[in-house]
């Protein structure tokens, strides 16, 4: 038998150092997330104004038809927010939203109330008339009426049927009107300050066309404000949205998280303290509906969550997951349970193969723990939940099934002799598949596939699930590092197609990413974990035909 090749000879070094990378890497992101991280202080914990919207409770949402909020809630809320905002900004009239002029004004809040408008004439009617019912009502509670928002982003009026629409409350009330949309839309549409008496934009540097980083992002929003001051000079104008989100996929520079929403805020009151500007906040509570039309990261823009309770301090560090360390618990949990699991029917002795289950276990406990953690703050419903924890099941077995594989083989002695035989080709389903493994990796290769097509041609609103994802692709690679004598079988056509759009897939998102997002440099690298085996077994496979 001829002597093992260099490569060959590099095998297990290289598996060992996976694995440990693996293991440690695990520990080192839970740890991130758990430390506490130094920020500006806020000169104060009171905000001028925040949008108030009350569908925070589960199924709650504003196109429900039916759906109603009492005027206990809504006083319950304010009384609340009462304590930390000055005023609150609403957006429609309906759904008993109407109340919120009156209530506010037991509170000493003022209300920026809004008349929402659409494509729907009739419903725009309505909203206009329950309008200005309430600026003749609570008129002393009113400090302006927003007819419109985002209406010109949505693409839903024209801006002749918006400024007629407007023109119409401002001629019935001496309630200030404005219009409030993002900042780029009121520099196409110029001509509508003509029918406000201020202007109101909305600047969230972490939904521009150019995400801007969580650091900048306040210099950002003043350079913005200041531009906008002298494009519509003469004009008051205010900032009527602002903010950061929690929990969400990251936008190239921009991540949301629950440090870097502490962060802007506070940023941002520390700027809005040395400037003249009205302002107002986005928003008061999470909103779980919006994960319908914008993902996990729009639930996640309240200072509030869902049980109103505040998010985070004004002042101190702040911590991201202070639940850290059951994450590392977890890792100690996957790791007995593969060391157990391991021990029934082994064909090895020693400590490298237990120390590989170990390591190998650790791992996935951590990687499953942030799945869990993905699944926490991205699942809508019963379904989402099942069908989350069914694959998170899936990778969990798969990662066990793999490492019992890798540590037979670490545990195994070095001779060329000792090394496994070619494994035997095995037929299910009808197809002649290499090995055993081989169904888990062509499901698995499908399956992040399948996910990558949506990444990159619907990505705008999707997690990165790298937790789920880890567990195959990792251990795939070890076990592929540990077959370099082995004498493979050629892979399927299937699975050399899908290795070629692992590749082209996972580096796509890098380029749409502008390459600065670190989290889409993970995602190809898993990618790459997946598919570069396959390529190789490929390759060698050619190499010996006749």
């Amino acid at each position: 038998m001829s002597p093992p090749s260099s490569l060959a000879r590099l095998a297990r070094p290289l598996a060992w150092i996976v694995l440990v990378i693996a293991a440690v890497f695990g520990v080192a992101y839970w740890w991130l997330l758990g430390r506490p991280v130094d920020l500006p202080d806020s000169p104060t914990a009171k905000i001028a104004c925040v949008s108030y919207a009350p569908y925070r409770l589960d199924g709650e949402t504003p196109f429900d038809p039916n759906a109603f909020i009492s005027p206990e809630r809504i006083d319950a809320d304010l009384k609340a927010l009462s304590t930390r905002f000055d005023c609150v900004r609403t957006y429609s009239m309906g759904q008993g939203l109407g109340a919120v002029p009156d209530i506010a004004g037991r509170y000493g809040m003022k209300v920026l109330m809004g008349i929402w408008l659409g494509r729907d004439t009739i419903a725009n009617e309505r909203e206009i008339k329950l309008g200005l019912e309430a600026a003749k009502r609570d008129h002393a509670s009113l400090r302006g009426i927003v007819v419109g928002n985002e209406v010109l982003l949505r693409g839903e009026l024209s801006e002749k049927a918006l400024a007629a629409y407007i023109e119409r409350v401002n001629a019935a009330t001496d309630v200030p009107v404005t219009y409030a949309d993002v900042w780029e839309f009121w520099q196409k549409h110029p001509g509508l300050a003509k029918a406000v008496d201020y202007v109101t934009i909305h600047i969230l540097p972490y939904w521009e066309d150019e995400p801007v980083a969580p650091e900048k992002a306040v210099r950002h929003v003043a350079d913005v404000y200041q531009r906008m001051k002298a494009e519509f000079a003469g004009r008051q104008v205010m900032i009527g949205e602002t903010g950061w989100p929690s929990q969400g996929r990251t936008r190239r520079e921009a991540s949301a998280s629950l440090v870097n929403e502490a962060r802007y805020v506070r940023e941002f009151l520390n700027y809005a303290a040395t400037v003249d500007m009205p302002y107002n906040v986005i928003e008061a509570f999470d909103q779980p509906w919006k994960r319908d039309l914008e993902g996990t990261v729009g639930g996640f823009w309240g200072i509030f969550d869902v049980h109103a309770e505040p998010k985070f301090a004004m002042v101190g560090p702040v911590v991201e997951e202070p639940r850290w360390t059951w994450a590392i618990a977890a890792g100690a949990l996957g790791a007995l349970a593969f060391v157990v699991g391991g021990a029934a029917r082994r064909r090895w002795r020693g400590a490298a193969g237990w120390s590989a289950l170990a390591l190998a276990g650790f791992a996935s406990g951590t990687a499953l723990a942030a799945h869990a953690r993905l699944l926490l703050f991205a699942c809508r419903d019963t379904t989402e939940w099942i069908v989350g924890a069914v694959i998170g099941v899936a990778g969990g077995v798969t990662a066990f099934l793999l490492a019992r594989a890798i540590a037979a083989r670490l545990a195994a002695p070095m001779s060329p002799a000792a090394v496994a035989p070619r494994p035997a080709e095995r037929r299910r389903w009808g197809i002649q598949w290499a090995d055993t493994f081989t169904p888990q990796r062509f499901f698995w290769m499908f399956v992040l596939t399948l996910y990558g097509i949506l990444m990159v041609f619907n990505g705008r609103y999707r997690d990165f699930p790298v937790g789920l994802f880890a567990l195959p692709c990792v251990g795939f690679f070890v076990l592929a590092l540990l077959r370099t004598r082995d004498a493979i079988a050629k892979p399927l056509v299937e699975e050399r197609l899908l290795a070629v759009w692992l590749v082209i897939l996972g580096a796509a998102v890098v380029v749409q990413e502008r390459g600065i997002n670190a989290v889409s440099w993970g995602w190809l690298l898993l990618n790459l974990l997946l598919a570069v085996p396959v390529m190789v077994e490929w390759r060698r496979a050619a190499a010996r035909a006749p």
